[in-house]
């Protein structure tokens, strides 16, 4: 890691088949180790791993509790699904969020699971919540992101009418601390995916794993920033790589061809049960040998 391009280093714990207070546990333990300087939840109301009828936290609700229980960490959902709720009502809900936590908020947002995670996708009908093909879901991003932007940032009532998302007289008040608005975090690899990406995001994150295709990724969202006139550096690059606490040199292993391939932003996938200490494991045994 160099001065003029540091990693900066995150956690994410996923809130199934745990208690709030072994989540808590983690993020305390996270807030007061500088060398972390995010933590996230994931956005299911089922459980993806483990028993699928085990327990599990809705997002939004748990991240505002940390919020009120952290003081320095930026806190963010990786990521939110649009599919969940309507762009109107998520901008209110991350305003409460960025006001609890004293503007420390990141937005993270997707277009919603693919059919292909079955374990994902049953959560829908399960909450009476519609689920249209990969097509729409992010042309009704793209539309979602606009509405949102709009209650962040104006200052009368506005009306929006798109294909996917319509409101009037939409207003957000008060705004999030942040200004003009908390940094967008877009998540996700596809093609129609990466268009939005460049409009929008402040960040771009891809799960890890296979670092030759994040690369090609990377430099398709490059051209598309250049195709409508923005700066592709404007666009920090964000990784998910899970944790080995068996293994940690498969993790460093794996940090370290992330930073090679130019990603910056590094979320460290806590897998539960948490381990006792597990915050202050996570910078000796990972973040310090990998600066």
């Amino acid at each position: 890691m160099t001065e003029t391009s540091p990693v900066r280093f995150g956690i994410m714990t996923a809130p199934q088949q745990v208690t709030y207070g072994d989540v808590l546990r983690v993020w305390q333990e996270a807030d007061a180790l500088p060398e972390l300087e995010h933590a996230w939840l994931f956005d299911h109301l089922m459980p993806i791993g483990g028993d699928p009828d085990g327990p599990i936290f809705e997002g939004w609700t748990l991240l505002s509790a940390l919020a009120g229980q952290t003081r320095r960490l930026r806190i963010g959902l990786l990521v939110t699904s649009n599919r969940f709720r309507p762009p109107a009502l998520l901008a209110k809900i991350a305003t409460t969020v960025d006001v609890v936590s004293g503007g420390r908020l990141d937005f993270g947002i997707g277009a919603g699971s693919r059919p292909s995670h079955p374990l994902a996708r049953r959560e829908y009908e399960a909450h009476g919540l519609p689920y249209d093909d990969f097509t729409d879901s992010v042309a009704s991003l793209a539309e979602a992101l606009v509405v949102i932007k709009k209650s962040w940032t104006e200052t009368q009532p506005f009306d929006f009418t798109g294909d996917h998302v319509t409101v009037t007289g939409a207003f957000g008040n008060p705004k999030p601390l942040q200004r003009p608005h908390p940094p967008i975090v877009i998540g996700g690899r596809s093609a129609m995916l990466l268009r939005v990406v460049a409009e929008h995001a402040d960040v771009w994150n891809i799960p890890g794993g296979d670092v030759d295709d994040a690369v090609e990724r990377s430099a398709r969202l490059d051209r598309y920033c250049q195709e409508i006139g923005r700066d592709p550096a404007t666009i920090a690059r964000s990784m998910h790589v899970p944790v080995s606490y068996d293994e940690p040199n498969v993790t460093r292993a794996a940090i370290g061809r992330a930073v090679d391939a130019g990603f910056g932003h590094l979320i460290l996938g806590l897998s539960d049960p948490y381990p006792a200490g597990v915050a202050q494991w996570v910078v000796d045994e990972l973040v310090r040998p990998s600066v």
